[in-house]
């Protein structure tokens, strides 16, 4: 008689963790991939996994510890075990699965489902493929926020058939090969294993006289109008998903998604820089000596009065709060920085030269208290000499 036990080399007292983990080890040490053409390893194999299934399930393992295998066999015999194991061989292979990592999806689950062909219902219910386009704005739009219509060519249900794929309701019928379920089953060895039907591809219905407009597809391709919200603040690159705006699923299965990939056009005057806005403002010499008023253009094309006090250096950077582009998350607004430039002025009349050579003569190092400290700070340099 089989000491399932033994065979697994576990005791009697192992726990549920326990017979598990020998399973694993065991199942990769003897399994048939592993030792290609080894009749002593794929038999035992076959033992370990009959010892599995039967320790691994509670009520089995009763009947085991109390009748031995015989009690086992006769119990499922008589319908006792709920159809003759095949829940309990597909825990061992779910197990074994688990073993390897997880090489599709992390998990051994994953692995088992397309193993044994548990997606039927999946193929039957396929979402519609997602699109992408690419969307050209303005620097305005962008902070303003914009709506644009698109033209674009997708899958969508066919209103002949709503969607059946069949001239009429009665032109429907169950599929005779796996009667509706999708599913057919081979048992091999041990093994019991499931996989789509090969003549309704798991739907489980066939088509006997197919829709004339979309040819027993349920789908027709139609070029649509799809309006595009674009909220304020959007930045280049971004993406905006629009759910459900793709090819429409098939067998009634969920639409794809729109994918709106953003592209910003540079402006002319501001430079954006996450959610704030720069300008350069060019003003003359006197302006920044002497002070001066601006009116400066916003990024949302309104007027603004800037007040630059007298001495103001170049490069001087002035934060107007909230003036610069809306967070595109409802976090607040950016600011609005504006950098002077000082430009010298060229193209000098006599009289201009003139009237700053006298000025020239007045200046005094209080009047460039940066040219004095650095030249303060070289003197040491030139002591040698």
């Amino acid at each position: 008689m089989t000491d399932y036990y033994q065979t697994l080399g576990i005791s009697k007292s192992s726990s549920s963790d326990e017979i598990k983990k020998a399973y694993r080890k065991n199942a990769l040490k003897y399994h048939p991939d592993k030792n290609p053409g080894d009749k002593e390893a794929e038999a035992q194999f076959k033992k370990i996994s009959e010892a599995y299934e039967v320790l691994s399930d509670d009520n089995k393992r009763k009947l085991y510890d109390q009748y031995g295998e015989e009690g086992v066999k006769n119990a499922a015999n008589m319908g006792g075990m709920g159809g003759g194991g095949f829940s309990s061989m597909e825990e061992a292979l779910k197990t074994f699965m688990g073993a390897f990592g997880g090489a599709r999806g992390g998990g051994g689950g994953s692995i088992f489902e397309s193993f044994f062909g548990y997606d039927s219902e999946e193929n039957s219910l396929r979402q519609g493929a997602s699109k992408k386009i690419s969307l050209s704005i303005s620097f305005e739009e962008a902070i303003k926020g914009t709506e644009k219509q698109v033209a674009i060519t997708n899958y969508i249900s066919c209103d002949t058939c709503s969607g059946s794929g069949a001239k009429s309701s009665m032109d429907i019928k169950t599929c005779s090969t796996c009667q509706g379920s999708g599913q057919v089953f081979q048992t091999r060895g041990f093994f019991s294993m499931s996989s789509t039907c090969s003549q309704c591809r798991g739907e489980g219905k066939i088509i006997t006289n197919p829709c004339p407009t979309c040819r027993g597809i349920g789908r027709i391709r139609k070029k649509q109008t799809v309006k595009i919200h674009i909220p304020a603040g959007v930045d280049n690159n971004m993406r905006l998903k629009m759910t459900g705006y793709g090819d429409t699923g098939e067998g009634g299965g969920p639409a794809g998604d729109l994918y709106v990939f953003i592209t910003v056009t540079p402006h002319d005057s501001f430079e954006r820089d996450g959610d704030d806005v720069y300008l350069k403002l060019p003003i003359t010499f006197s302006e920044a000596s002497l002070g001066c008023k601006k009116d400066i253009p916003t990024p949302e094309g309104k007027k603004y009065r800037i007040t630059i006090p007298e001495g103001s250096q170049n490069d001087k950077a002035f934060r107007i709060r909230d003036l610069g582009f809306p967070n595109v998350h409802g976090s607040g607004r950016g600011d609005l920085l504006v950098i002077i430039s000082v430009e010298t002025p060229v193209n000098l009349s006599l009289k201009q030269k003139e009237i700053l050579k006298n000025f020239q003569s007045l200046e005094t190092d209080a009047n460039h208290p940066k040219k004095k400290g650095f030249f303060d700070k070289v003197k040491s340099f030139f002591k040698g000499e």
